[in-house]
């Protein structure tokens, strides 16, 4: 069992995923690229549910809102990227939720400490997509013992008051260089008491920086809406075929992270061409 270190090397977290049943250990290394298992496994995959949930559309960054699409060349197989390799293909395909778009979505968690060092790459990610294609976030809830429930709702009352987009990133600094959400002591890199774990109280007062009513946002955040997209998004996350974060998902088809890419760079590379691999229908 390995000990919870939220500040990880650059070349470890490079391949490193946070997943559903390593003890206390939520930043470890995956299988390496060349390996046929899935980007983030350190598991068995949970089986898609019987009626795989719509996709749960998740609002771009403010980034990837304003950024003059990127040109993506034409889809060339040149044997770099291998199927069972590299990426992998999701059976069945789950529906997407932007018609005439290719869906770009990262299942992520801001409790994840190997999500936080990816999210930079994600926000490139999002800059270079193209004008035909989203990009989406997908929160996951499964660590409950390290409340990323909490951070899943927190994002979906976000995103219902219109501020998802604009505070991704700080969300991701509150947790790990401010601490001002963190579940983690970033002294110690253990768990704080289950006492001391911030609260979606506390998560709506770090929104009332970007304009949100506190109250609002808690009413919002425990509301049957929220709860359904909770809901929806973790049905969404086993029909993925999804057992680590980061992972990244093309419109429905195709899943796979910085393990199997080959690390941050080769995963925008890789999206890039799965997009286009999608645009010419393959």
């Amino acid at each position: 069992m390995l000990k919870r270190l939220p500040i990880l090397c650059v070349a470890l977290l490079a391949l490193a995923a946070c997943h559903h049943d390593n003890g206390n250990s939520s930043a470890t290394a995956p299988a390496p690229a060349s390996t046929s298992t899935p980007a983030s496994a350190a598991s068995t995959p949970p089986s898609p549910p019987a009626a795989p949930a719509p996709a749960v559309s998740a609002s771009p960054t403010a980034a990837s809102t304003t950024a003059s699409a990127a040109a993506v060349a034409p889809f060339v197989d040149s044997g770099k990227w291998v199927e069972g390799k590299n990426y992998f293909r999701i059976e069945p395909a789950q529906p997407t939720s932007h018609p005439g778009k290719i869906e770009v979505t990262e299942v992520f968690s801001y409790g994840c400490p190997a999500c936080n060092a990816f999210h930079k790459t994600a926000d490139q990610i999002a800059k270079s997509l193209p004008a035909d294609a989203v990009m989406n976030y997908l929160p996951a809830s499964f660590r409950p013992d390290e409340n990323w429930p909490m951070y899943q709702r927190a994002f979906y009352a976000a995103q219902a008051l219109g501020v998802a987009g604009k505070t991704q990133d700080a969300m991701f600094d509150a947790i790990w260089k401010t601490g001002e959400l963190a579940t983690d002591n970033l002294t110690t890199g253990q768990l704080k008491p289950r006492a001391a774990w911030p609260t979606i109280d506390d998560a709506a007062k770090f929104y009332a920086k970007y304009g949100v009513n506190p109250k609002e946002f808690v009413a919002v955040a425990n509301s049957f809406s929220v709860n359904v997209k909770m809901k929806r998004a973790d049905e969404l996350v086993k029909a993925y075929g999804v057992d680590g974060t980061p992972t990244m998902i093309v419109d429905g088809k195709y899943r796979y992270g910085p393990a199997t890419a080959g690390g941050y760079a080769q995963t925008v590379e890789l999206t890039q061409w799965l997009v286009s691999k999608v645009a010419a229908g393959k």
